[in-house]
């Protein structure tokens, strides 16, 4: 008696060896790279697949050479993922991660494609997907009906209309078997024939997949207008956008006769004892927005053990620290700066902290509050003995393609 055949599994490839971005800030960054509401193209549309327990495993298909992968990888830390190299059209890219997975898909398993530049699949229409394939389709694939009046066009006017009653468009995931979409893609390439999804390749064969009706709002990124429209969708489905960061500093009083406050050179009896200038509301503010970066803190980015930092204008870090947060797709909403100290006072140089604290991150410094405070003469900044700054930010994502 032959024994029953074992369940077929479900995997995932997703085509992401992709060409640079060609819009605003992002050009020639590969479009899966573009960072948009605090993460990557490529990590949103990942992020969808791992949340689904019955997808096996996930096979990534990046470009040679791909320096961004690791870290990403690294970051979604999942079991279930691993990467292949891909080609320059999708259709290579799913070859390689079919080939990728042989020995571990079955031939009855299913497979399934998502474009690396469809950030916005919801997990409802994801599962939707899934759970047709317990009724023993011959493959599907999500779409969504055409709505728009739709124009046939000749020499740059308007030829006829066409009828839309059974139009759809195709969106992914798209889901075949395994040996029949090696089988259809191996045949279109036999015949010199480069097809654009999957689906087409089955068609070529016979194949009619079924349409799984999915949300209009599943984008493909390919225009910066598209990453403003995605960052609306992501904020309508849920996605917290926004990011919250706190951060301190402390340095004790030394030899000298100056301080500096948020690049401001304040006259005053001592100085501090900093590796660097002892800026403590720069530094308080670059704590705090790594910190909603999610980035670590200043320490480990430019540590006081390394001489390039000896005596540095700590404006610089904060350049740096604006930098990584633009290319996160973040920009500042506001910050909240304390000054803590007995003296000097600061009230003369607030504008000009801010001023100088905009410019580096980029904004209005009227979104920068900077205050300052005594602590009644207790502990050692009532003591005299050194001054404290702590900061509070708010991120939200930039928008697409800015500077």
């Amino acid at each position: 008696m032959s024994s029953p055949a074992s369940p077929a599994r479900v995997w995932a490839i997703v085509p992401a060896a992709g060409r640079g971005a060609r819009f605003g800030a992002t050009a020639g960054t590969p479009k899966q790279y573009v960072a948009f509401a605090g993460r990557s193209v490529l990590e949103w549309s990942l992020r969808a697949l791992l949340a689904e327990p019955r997808i096996a495993g996930l096979v990534v298909a990046i470009a040679a050479g791909d320096e961004r992968w690791p870290a990403l990888a690294a970051a979604l830390d999942d079991p279930r993922l691993d990467a292949a190299i891909g080609g320059a059209e999708r259709q290579d890219s799913v070859e390689s991660g079919l080939a990728h997975l042989a020995g571990r898909a079955a031939p009855q398993d299913w497979v399934l494609v998502h474009d690396a530049a469809r950030p916005c699949l919801s997990r409802a229409d994801l599962a939707a997907l899934i759970d047709v394939l317990g009724d023993q389709p011959p493959g599907a694939l999500l779409a969504a009906p055409v709505v728009d009046t739709v124009k046939r066009e000749r020499d740059g006017v308007v030829a006829d209309t066409v009828d839309r009653t059974a139009l759809w468009r195709a969106l992914t995931p798209q889901v075949f078997r395994y040996a029949e979409l090696a089988a259809a893609l191996a045949d279109a390439r036999a015949s010199g024939v480069l097809v654009t999804d999957e689906a087409q390749a089955m068609e070529r064969l016979g194949v009619r997949a079924r349409l799984v009706k999915g949300s209009p709002l599943n984008v493909k990124i390919t225009r910066v207008e598209d990453l403003e429209l995605a960052t609306g969708i992501m904020k309508a489905m849920g996605v917290a956008s926004m990011r919250i960061g706190q951060g301190f500093d402390v340095h004790t009083f030394g030899d000298g006769d100056h301080v500096v406050l948020g690049g401001v050179r304040i006259p005053y009896t001592r100085g501090v004892v900093a590796h660097s200038d002892g800026d403590v509301v720069i530094h308080a503010l670059c704590d705090a927005v790594l910190g909603a970066l999610g980035q670590g803190d200043i320490g480990q980015h430019f540590p006081d053990t390394d001489p390039r930092y000896r005596g540095a204008d700590s404006r610089v870090f904060l350049r740096e620290v604006a930098a990584r947060m633009r290319a996160a797709g973040m920009t500042l909403v506001n910050a909240d700066v304390t000054v803590l100290a007995e003296a000097p006072r600061i009230a003369r140089h607030r504008a000009a902290m801010a001023a100088n604290l905009g410019a580096d991150l980029g904004v209005c410094a009227d979104v920068i509050n900077i205050k300052a405070t005594t602590t009644e003469r207790m502990g050692f900044v009532g003591r005299g003995e050194g001054l404290a700054a702590s900061a509070a930010v708010l991120l939200d994502a930039a928008p697409a393609g800015a500077a």
